[in-house]
């Protein structure tokens, strides 16, 4: 049953897609990556790419929350929440520049100055840390849907709006996982 979930999420995610650049996708599930060595992070070592549409550069920021979530105690689930959330603020890069809605937004997940200063918000693994603290904060954050947690901590208008982003995000921490060169985490 796993194995036919796996495949039917797999397909989903790389069927060819009419959505336009820029659109909720925040990466092209079609997407060339450049040829690359592995570059290791916390003992992953992270791919050239794609990984559920995503390359290198994403993927280290990626592999940088779930080190952050590591380091705190935080399990797979908490680490998919978050990559679940790079991917809906920042399409997992690490953004210098702000949009209409926070002009002093910055980084991986977008945050403002109230998150603290500009070196911490522009460091993915500081701005993960960042948001971890805050959403283990979040009242049964371990039980909750993650679209509602994200939502928690970062306050988008629109609650729902992460939901899209889940099964990548999913996709992309089991990978990551599976090529640490230690038992998995937890």
């Amino acid at each position: 049953m796993a194995i036919v979930t796996v495949a039917v999420i797999t397909f989903v995610l790389l069927r060819p897609t009419n959505a336009p650049p820029g659109s909720a996708l925040k990466g092209d599930l079609k997407q060339h990556c450049p040829n690359a060595k592995s570059v290791v992070i916390d003992r992953i070592s992270v791919p050239a790419g794609p990984v559920a549409g995503y390359c290198q550069e994403q993927l280290v920021n990626a592999a940088q929350i779930m080190r952050a979530a590591r380091t705190m105690g935080l399990n797979s689930h908490s680490q998919e929440i978050g990559v679940m959330t790079g991917i809906g603020e920042s399409g997992l890069r690490n953004i210098a520049f702000g949009d209409k809605a926070g002009p002093d937004s910055r980084g991986l997940f977008q945050q403002r100055k109230n998150w603290g200063p500009l070196s911490a918000r522009m460091d993915p693994y500081t701005a993960a840390r960042n948001f971890y603290e805050r959403m283990i904060g979040v009242q049964g954050f371990n039980s909750r849907p993650p679209t509602e947690v994200a939502h928690a901590v970062q306050g988008n208008a629109d609650p729902n709006y992460y939901t899209q982003f889940w099964v990548r995000a999913q996709i992309i921490v089991t990978t990551l996982r599976q090529r640490t060169d230690v038992a998995p985490w937890e």
